[in-house]
C-alpha cells in the first residue's frame, strides 16, 4: 500500500491509459483520502471524473469534476468533463454554460467550438419540440435567450463568417443588450470577456458592436455596471476613447456616461432581486473615473477627440445640476486635483511643436469646464482657492528669458477669460500681465502677435480693460493689421479693433476706428469666410468680426445679399462651437434688427443737437421695408436649418446668451404669416421648442412668442407633429401675463384656440397648466381683439367634460360672464360666446337651469340672438333655445310663454332654402319639443 498521493496518482495515470479504469479509479480515490494539497486534489478528482466518464457514472463524474472546479474555477478539463457529463444526463442547457466557459478560456479550441454547436443543435431541437423534462415557461424562455446569445457570438467571433451574418448578429447583439432579460443573459454566460474579446480583435465594426451592448446593459442597474466597469478596467475603457475613431471614442464616452449615470443614481434604476439589499459604494469608483479623465486631459498619447470626451464627461458630471444641492465635493475635488490640468489644455499654442493633439473644440470645451466649476463654488474662500491655483500655474509659466513659456501663460489668461470672466479679469490685474500683451503685440515674432492679440480680444470685453487696450494697443492693432502678411493676424487684428470699436454698442464708435471704411472691412471679412483654404478656426474669427461689423446698416444689406458667404457662415455654424454660435447668432440679430432699441425722446434729441452733441439716427437701410427684405434673403439661404442644427449643440457649447440671440432671430423670421410654414418645413417649430424652455427669461419670452405665431395659423398636426405639440402648450400659456404685451398675449390666445381645438387630449393639458383662470381675465379685457381671442379659445374648452364641471360648480360667475359677452355688440366676439353656451347648454342640463338664474338680462340676450342678422349667431341662439326647452318641462313652459314663442313661430314657419335650411330645421325643432311636453298645439289644431 502506497502512501504518497503523487505516486498514486501516477499510478492511476498509467492504469487509465492501459484502460484499466476500475484500478486508476482505485488509485485515485486512494490518492484523494491522503492528500492535503488543494491543487493536486482538483488535479485527482477530475481525473477521476475521467474515470467514471469511461465507466459510464455520469452523475459520478459530473460530480467530481464540480469538486474540482470547487477548487479551481478556471480548470479547463474539469469544465470540458463536466459538460460530457451533464450531457449524458440529459442536462443540456448546464452541459452548455461549462462549453461555453471552455470555449471562453480557449477560443481556438475546435472541439470545444464543435461541442457547442452540437449541444446548440440538440438543445434548439428540444426548445422546439418543448421536450425538457421538468422546464417551465420562465425556464423555456431563459433557454432560448442563452442560445440566441452563443449564437450571435459564434457568428461574430468566427473570422471566417459571412460580413451580412456579422452585421446581423452585432445589431442583434447591441438590441439583446438593451432589454433587461437579454442583458442579464449576456452577462450570466460570460458574455463581459466575450464583449472584451470582440474589442481586442480591432475591428472598429466588432469594437462599436461591443461598446453599444455593452452601454446597454449598464443601463439602470448599478450592480451590473460595476461590475462591468470593474471587469473591463477604467485604464482599458479611457485608452478606448482615446482611439482617434470618432464613432468609437463616442460609443466609449456614452459607455462611461451611462456607467457613471448608475453609479450617481441617476436615469432609470430598477431593482433586480437580491440587488435591492446590496450596499455599493460608489464614491471610490466615481473618484476613480475622474482622477482617469483628469490625467487623459494632459496625455500626449491621447487624441483630440478623446480628450474632448473627457472634458465632455466631466461637464456633465461634476458641477452639480441643482444648485439648491449643497454637495459640491466633486467640484472640490477635481479643482484640487485637476485644474492645473484644465489650465494646461487652455495653455496650448496649436501652432507650436509641443502642442498637445486638440480638435477645433477642446480648448473652449476646457475653458467651458473651468467656467462651470467656479460657478460650482459656494463661498469666497474655495473662489480664492480656485483664484490663487490659477494665479500660482500662471507665475510658474511667466520667464523673462523663456518666450514660449511666457506665451502659454498669455494664453491661459485668454482661456480664463472664455470661461469664468470674473476671474479672468481679476488675472488680468496681476503685475505685468495687460502690459506683457501689449508687449508681445509688438513682437516680430508671428506667434507672439497671435497669442497676444487673441488674448486682448477677449481682455476687451470688460470696459476698463477695453479703455486700457484703446490707451495702448490700438495703435499697434492697426499697425499689425496694415502690415503683417499672415492672415490668422491679420483677421484677428481685425476683430481686435471691431470689438473695441463697438464697445459703445452702436456702429457710430465702429466707423471712428474703421475710419469711415466699415464695408471694405467687412467685404474682406467675407472673403475671408468663403476662402475654403484658410484653417476653420480663422473663419471663425472672420464670423466675429462680422457680428460686429453688421451693427453697421450697409454693412448687413451687403451681408445678405451675398449667399455664399451667408452659406458658408451656415456651414461653420453647425461645427457646434461656442464662439461660432454666439457670434453667428449676434450677426443674424444684427441683420434681422432683433436687437432691444430705446426710444429717443425728441426733447432730449433737440437738447442733444442744441449741445452738438452726437445723436444717433435710423439708418435708412433700418426701416421695415428694408430688414423685411434681409429676412426674406436669409430665408432663402436656409438660415432656419443652420439655427435648428445651433439648436442642437451640446449644452456646454450653447450658452444661455446664445439661446436668446437664436430665439430672437426666429421671432424675426416668423414676424410674416406667409413665411411661417416655410419655418415649420426646415424644423423651426421643433427646434423653438427647448429654446422657450431654457435659457434667459427674455430668450424664453422671445421662443415662446415665436411659437406663438406657429401655432396661432399652422395645423398643429403637421407643426409639432406627435407628442411634440403638448410640450409647446407651457410656453404659450406663459405669454397669458399681464407682464407680457398685448401683440403676445393675443397671438397665445389665438394658438391655444387652434390646439383646443384639434383634440381633447390637448384641452385636457392646456387646463391642466392653469390656463383657465387667465383666459376668463381676458375674456373681460377692454381690448376687443384680445376679448375675441379669449372667447373663441373657451368655445373650444367648453367640449371638455373638466371645464363643464367649472361652469357648474357654485361660487363662480363663468356662466354669467359667458351669458352676458352673448349680448355684446362685437359679432365675433358675439359667435365664440353663442357656440360657448351652446356647447355648455347640450353637455350639461344643469347649466340650462343656472343660465336662467345668472342674470336678469338672459332672456332678452336669447331672443335677440335668436333674431340676429348674423344667420351663424342666430344658428347657436336657436340651439341653446332648444337645449333649454329639452333641458325641462318648466323651463320650456316660461320660454313658450315669452316673445320667444312668437321667434321660433315666425323662423319655423319660414320657407325651406338651402343658405337658411339648418336655422329654420332647428327653429322647428324647438316647437316640436313644445308640442310633445302639450305646452302648444298643432297649426291644425289651433
Amino acid at each position: 500500500q502506497m502512501e504518497d498521493p503523487i505516486q498514486l496518482k501516477e499510478e492511476g495515470n498509467k492504469y487509465f491509459q492501459a484502460s484499466d479504469y476500475e484500478k486508476a479509479l482505485q488509485s485515485y480515490t486512494q490518492a484523494i483520502k491522503l492528500n492535503k494539497d488543494k491543487a493536486l486534489q482538483a488535479v485527482l478528482y477530475r481525473n477521476r471524473a475521467a474515470c467514471f466518464l469511461k465507466k459510464e457514472e455520469y452523475a459520478k463524474a459530473a460530480s467530481d469534476a464540480s469538486r474540482a472546479i470547487d477548487i479551481n474555477a478556471s480548470d479547463i478539463k474539469a469544465l470540458y468533463r463536466r459538460s460530457q457529463a451533464l450531457e449524458k444526463l440529459g442536462k443540456l442547457d448546464q452541459a452548455f454554460k461549462d462549453a461555453q466557459k471552455c470555449a471562453t478560456l480557449e477560443p481556438r479550441n475546435k472541439n470545444f467550438q464543435e461541442t457547442l454547436r452540437r449541444l446548440g443543435a440538440n438543445i434548439q431541437e428540444k426548445v422546439n419540440a418543448r421536450n425538457c423534462p421538468g422546464f417551465t415557461d420562465q425556464g423555456w424562455e431563459i433557454l432560448a435567450l442563452d442560445l440566441r446569445v452563443q449564437k450571435m457570438f459564434e457568428i461574430l467571433l468566427d473570422e471566417n463568417s459571412d460580413k451580412e451574418k456579422r452585421e446581423k448578429a452585432a445589431n442583434n447583439l447591441i438590441v439583446l443588450g438593451r432589454e433587461e432579460a437579454g442583458a442579464e443573459r449576456i452577462f450570466q454566460n460570460n458574455g463581459v470577456n466575450l464583449l472584451l474579446q470582440l474589442i481586442e480583435t480591432k475591428n472598429p465594426e466588432l469594437i462599436l458592436a461591443a461598446v453599444r451592448t455593452l452601454s446597454g446593459m449598464c443601463t439602470g442597474h448599478k450592480a451590473r455596471a460595476t461590475a462591468i466597469l470593474h471587469y473591463l478596467g477604467i485604464d482599458s475603457i479611457c485608452m478606448w476613447m482615446s482611439v482617434d475613431n470618432e464613432e468609437i471614442s463616442l460609443a466609449v464616452c456614452n459607455l462611461l456616461q451611462t456607467i457613471t449615470d448608475c453609479l450617481l443614481g441617476q436615469g432609470k434604476e430598477e431593482h433586480h432581486g437580491k440587488e435591492e439589499a446590496l450596499v455599493l459604494d460608489t464614491k471610490k469608483d466615481l473618484k476613480m473615473i475622474t482622477m482617469r479623465l483628469l490625467d487623459m486631459l494632459v496625455s500626449k498619447n491621447v487624441s483630440g477627440q478623446g480628450r474632448d470626451r473627457a472634458l465632455n464627461l466631466l461637464n456633465k458630471n461634476i458641477p452639480r445640476k441643482d444648485l439648491k444641492d449643497h454637495d459640491n465635493s466633486r467640484s472640490i475635488f477635481v479643482i484640487d486635483n485637476g485644474l492645473k490640468k484644465i489650465l494646461k489644455v487652455v495653455g496650448q499654442i496649436p501652432e507650436m511643436p509641443d502642442c498637445l493633439p486638440l480638435t477645433e473644440n477642446t480648448q473652449l470645451t476646457a475653458s467651458v469646464l473651468l467656467n462651470k466649476l467656479y460657478d460650482d463654488l459656494r463661498c469666497d474662500p474655495e473662489r480664492d482657492n480656485y483664484r490663487l491655483i490659477c494665479e500660482e500655474y500662471i507665475k510658474s509659466k511667466i520667464d523673462p528669458q523663456n518666450m514660449d513659456k511666457t506665451l502659454h501663460a498669455v494664453q491661459i489668461v485668454s482661456g480664463v477669460l472664455q470661461g469664468p470672466f470674473d476671474l479672468g479679469n481679476k488675472l488680468l490685474g496681476m503685475k505685468g500681465v495687460m502690459e506683457m500683451m501689449v508687449a508681445l503685440c509688438g513682437s516680430e515674432r508671428e506667434i507672439d502677435q497671435l497669442v497676444a492679440v487673441e488674448a486682448l480680444i477677449h481682455a476687451s470685453t470688460k470696459l476698463s480693460r477695453a479703455t486700457f487696450i484703446i490707451t495702448n494697443g490700438v495703435t499697434l492693432l492697426k499697425e499689425i493689421y496694415k502690415k503683417t502678411k499672415n492672415e490668422k493676424i491679420k483677421i484677428r487684428a481685425l476683430v481686435g479693433l471691431c470689438k473695441l470699436g463697438s464697445a459703445g454698442g452702436t456702429d457710430y464708435g465702429l466707423r471712428q476706428f474703421a475710419e469711415g471704411s466699415t464695408e471694405k472691412l467687412a467685404k474682406q471679412c467675407r472673403k475671408w469666410l468663403c476662402n475654403t483654404s484658410i484653417d476653420a478656426r480663422t473663419r471663425k474669427w472672420a464670423v466675429e468680426g462680422l457680428s460686429y461689423l453688421t451693427l453697421d446698416a450697409d454693412v448687413k444689406d451687403d451681408f445678405v445679399e451675398d449667399e455664399p458667404a451667408l452659406k458658408a457662415m451656415f456651414d461653420l455654424a453647425k461645427a457646434s462651437d461656442k464662439t461660432i454660435l454666439y457670434s453667428v447668432a449676434s450677426a443674424l440679430v444684427n441683420c434681422t434688427n432683433s436687437y432691444d432699441t430705446k426710444e429717443l425722446v425728441p426733447e432730449l434729441v433737440q437738447l442733444a443737437k442744441f449741445s452738438k452733441q452726437h445723436v444717433p439716427e435710423e439708418h435708412p437701410k433700418d426701416k421695415k421695408d428694408f430688414v423685411v427684405k434681409r429676412v426674406k434673403r436669409l430665408l432663402k439661404a436656409g438660415v432656419v436649418s443652420a439655427l435648428a442644427c445651433m439648436v442642437k449643440a451640446d449644452s456646454a457649447i450653447l450658452t444661455d446668451q446664445s439661446k436668446e440671440l437664436i430665439a430672437r432671430v426666429f421671432l424675426a423670421l416668423c414676424e410674416d404669416p406667409k413665411d411661417r410654414g416655410t419655418i415649420v418645413a426646415q424644423g423651426g417649430g421643433k427646434a423653438l421648442i427647448p429654446l422657450a424652455v431654457e435659457g434667459t427669461d427674455i430668450g424664453k419670452i422671445k421662443a415662446s412668442h415665436a411659437l406663438a405665431k406657429i401655432a396661432a395659423i399652422s395645423n398643429p398636426d403637421i407643426a409639432f407633429p406627435g407628442e411634440r405639440v403638448y410640450e409647446v402648450v407651457r410656453p404659450l400659456v406663459s405669454l397669458l401675463n399681464t407682464e407680457r404685451d398685448g401683440l403676445q398675449n393675443y397671438e397665445a390666445l389665438l394658438g391655444l384656440t387652434n390646439f383646443s381645438g384639434r383634440s381633447d387630449k390637448l384641452r385636457l393639458k392646456i387646463v391642466k397648466e392653469k390656463a383657465l383662470p387667465d383666459i376668463e381675465n381676458y375674456m373681460f379685457e377692454n381690448h376687443d381683439q384680445l376679448r375675441q381671442a379669449a372667447t373663441e379659445c373657451m368655445c373650444n374648452l367648453v367640449v371638455n367634460k373638466e371645464v363643464q364641471e367649472r361652469f357648474v360648480a357654485d361660487g363662480n360667475d363663468r356662466l354669467k360672464l359667458v351669458v352676458l359677452l352673448c349680448g355684446e355688440d362685437d359679432e365675433k366676439v358675439q359667435v365664440a360666446a353663442a357656440g360657448a353656451l351652446a356647447m355648455l347648454t347640450a353637455a350639461q342640463k344643469k347649466l340650462c337651469l343656472k343660465m336662467t338664474q345668472v342674470t336678469t338680462q338672459w332672456l332678452e340676450i336669447l331672443q335677440r340672438l335668436c333674431l340676429h342678422d348674423n344667420m351663424e349667431i342666430q344658428h347657436r341662439g336657436l340651439v341653446i333655445a332648444f337645449n333649454l326647452i329639452s333641458a325641462d318641462k318648466e323651463l320650456a313652459k316660461k320660454l313658450v310663454e315669452s316673445e320667444l314663442l312668437e321667434i321660433l313661430t315666425y323662423v319655423g314657419k319660414q320657407e325651406d332654402h338651402p343658405k337658411k335650411q339648418h336655422i329654420i330645421s332647428v327653429a322647428r325643432d324647438c316647437l316640436t319639443k313644445c308640442m310633445d311636453y302639450e305646452l302648444i298645439k298643432p297649426l291644425s289644431q289651433a
